[in-house]
Order: structure tokens, then sequence, then C-alpha cells
């Protein structure tokens, strides 16, 4: 039976980190998170990455005790020792990867819809299936495809920051404004409100544990891919946030369907054509990401027997779950078409915060029960997975209280 082709190196796994989390993130949801936040809003994306941190760091260390696809759901069956808990991990990780892939397409037809006069509905269903179809052809064209994606549209984000910087050199002086005093309890209730939406833009760097059979020497590059992704992408996130809310007006840029555009039309008095189609491009490689990631766990679970074998059959030619490609994409077009932005925003990142919390908790089962790893491996300190699980119920319990 053909399997899984093991071709990729660490820089092009790090794009595909750093294409999901910024195209899922800081072009969709911006305008959102600074509605919530007002001009705090950056602080909102710090705290989300601190919560994301330390999940972060158990993810590294169970990517390399367990190199699989479906890497979740085998952290879970190991640490809790349930084949039915992993099973309902395995199922929430596909939910979330389909339910963001939707997000995300919702949000790239804000921003085609600028250039072409056609409804929401066939816009989002132009781009998830054009999307599912570029999964469908092969790993390696996919990753290239979303690589190259992902240097255009980090390169739109830092030209915003230069745009902004350049037009007001003060504005490097501003930056203290963004941080509230301490002291300031509607600020910081702000701040959490807006942490859901801002967690989200951070979703992403986990999908690259899911390409363990597919990269290069796995033990080494996986736990690097995970802290590089992360870390780049909170600095991104932290400069355009901050030059977006000290630039341009908050409740425009709450208001705006394709707030980046927005925001460096505002700066410059330019056409923002550029930044918009760049804006498509990072949406869109956010969908093929989110897509893969989840065809890859449902490949995965089907590998493992938990679901129909069909879903693990590789196609000869193109060397990818066909099927498992094919059924994941139906189910984010019907998402997509159903459900608004925002709203499917939060979700993920509901869903994402629960498979967190039962990751750092197998972890810390396992730590438990057998410290261990392979020598010269990637490890961290039992009060690392304690704390993720403790930051993502935190984080669960501010959207009840908020």
């Amino acid at each position: 039976m053909p399997e899984l082709r093991r071709s990729l190196s660490l820089p092009l796994v790090v794009l595909y980190g750093l294409g999901v989390t910024i195209g899922a993130g800081i072009y969709v949801l911006i305008g959102a998170t600074a509605g919530r936040a007002g001009i705090h809003a950056p602080v909102s994306f710090v705290l989300a990455s601190i919560v994301v941190a330390f999940s972060a760091a158990s993810f590294a260390e169970l990517s390399v005790r367990f190199p699989v696809s479906a890497g979740e759901a085998a952290y879970v069956r190991a640490g809790f020792r349930s084949g039915a808990l992993s099973l309902v991990v395995g199922f929430l990780v596909i939910l979330s990867g389909v339910v963001a892939s939707a997000a995300i397409s919702v949000g790239s037809a804000g921003y085609l819809r600028e250039f072409v006069d056609l409804t929401d509905a066939v816009l989002v269903s132009i781009i998830v299936l054009t999307i599912g179809a570029i999964a469908a052809w092969g790993i390696m064209e996919s990753v290239i495809f979303a690589s190259l994606f992902t240097i255009i549209e980090a390169g739109a984000l830092l030209a915003i920051v230069g745009a902004g910087i350049g037009g007001n050199p003060d504005l490097v002086f501003d930056l203290p404004r963004v941080i509230p005093p301490v002291a300031d309890i509607g600020a910081w209730a702000g701040i959490s409100g807006a942490g859901l939406l801002a967690f989200f833009a951070f979703i992403g760097f986990e999908d690259i544990v899911n390409l363990a059979e597919e990269v290069k020497r796995p033990e080494r590059t996986l736990p690097r891919a995970i802290f590089l992704t992360l870390g780049l992408a909170t600095l991104i996130y932290f400069l355009v946030t901050s030059v977006a809310v000290l630039s341009v007006p908050i409740d425009e840029l709450a208001a705006s369907a394709a707030p980046l555009s927005f925001v460096f039309g505002h700066m410059t008095g330019a056409s923002p054509v550029v930044i918009t189609s760049i804006a498509v491009v990072a949406t869109l490689n956010g969908v093929i990401i989110q897509i893969i990631m989840a065809s890859r766990v449902l490949y995965g679970l089907g590998k493992q027997g938990s679901v129909p074998a069909i879903f693990a059959r590789i196609q000869v030619r193109t060397r990818t779950p066909l099927m498992a490609t094919a059924t994941i994409t139906a189910v984010v077009l019907i998402l997509a078409l159903a459900f608004p932005l925002e709203g499917l925003a939060e979700w993920t990142s509901r869903i994402v915060l629960v498979i967190f919390a039962l990751v750092n908790m197998a972890l810390l089962l396992l730590k438990r029960r057998d410290g261990t790893v392979p020598d010269g491996s990637f490890t961290v300190r039992i009060w690392v997975p304690f704390a993720g699980v403790l930051t993502c119920l935190a984080l669960l319990a501010s959207d009840f209280v908020t």
C-alpha cells in the first residue's frame, strides 16, 4: 500500500505553520479584535500567545514521542489509555480544521468581493472547491503553493508596518499606549473579551505535528518548527495590530470587511489593490493548510482503524488521501455557506482550547508514569503541561464571564 512521502524540511514546515496562523488570523480578525479591545487589541494577541506557549511546548515534546499523523488523537490515546477519548479528540481536531477553514473562506470572500461583484455564496463555493482540488493534488505541491503564499503575505504585513512607521515616525513612541494601566479593569475586560478571537489567530502551529509522517527528521524538525512559528507570528501580530489601532479610527477598522486594506489605504492614501490582492492570497493559504491538516487527521484515524479504512487509502499518483480530502472539502463548504465569520472563529477557538487542555493532560499523565524520552530529544518540565491545562481552562472560562 502506498505511504505518505517524507519530503518536508524545516523551512517548508515553518512556512506551512506561518501560512495557517497568519492567514487565519491577522488578515481576517484584526477588525473584530479591535472592536472588542479597542486600542489595546495588541495586548489581546500577546495574552493569547502566552496561553499558546505552554501548549506549544507540550506539543513539541509529544511530537517527538509520537511522530505520527492524527497526532493529538495519538497523544491522548497514550496519555489517557483510552481509545474512545482518542477518537473523540481526533474528531474534535477535524472539526476545528473544517470550522476554521470555513471561517477563513468567509473572510477571503470579503476581500475577494473588492474585485468581483458576486454573492458571498458563489465566492465561498469557488474558493473552497478550488482549494480542495489543490490539496488533493499532492503534499509537496500543496506545501510549496502554501509556502509561496506565506512569503507574499508576510511581506505585505511588514509593508504595512513600514508604511505606518514611515508615514509617522512618532508611532514608535506611541506604542506604550496600547498597554493599559494595571488598575484599568474595563480595558482588561475588553482585552480578555477579545482573547478568544486573538487565540484563533494562533491556531496553526499544532497542525505541524500532523505532517509528522511527511517531515524529514521529525524528532528535530517538529519542535523547532513549532517554536519558530509561534515566535514569528506573535511578533508580526503585535506590530501590525499596534500600527493599525494607532493609525486608523477603531470603529471604522472594526466595521471593515477588508480591514488591512482599509488600514493601508488610510495610512498611505494609495490604492489598496495590492494589499487586498495579498489578503486574498493569505486567506486562501489559510484555507488550504486547514484542509490539508484535517484530511491528514482523518487519514490517520483511518490508518488506526478508528474510522472506515477508505479514508486511509492513498491515491497512487498523487500520494494523497483523496477520499479524506474530498470529504473535508465538502464539510467546509457546508459550514462556510451556513454560518458567519465571527461565530465560526469563536467556535474554532473553543474546540481547540478543549483539545489543547486534553493534550496537556495527556503529557502530564505520561510524565507521571514515565518521564523518559529518547536521548537528545526535546522535553519539558512537568509544570509546563500543568500550566497549559490551567491557561486553556482560564481562557475558556473568560469566554463565559465576558
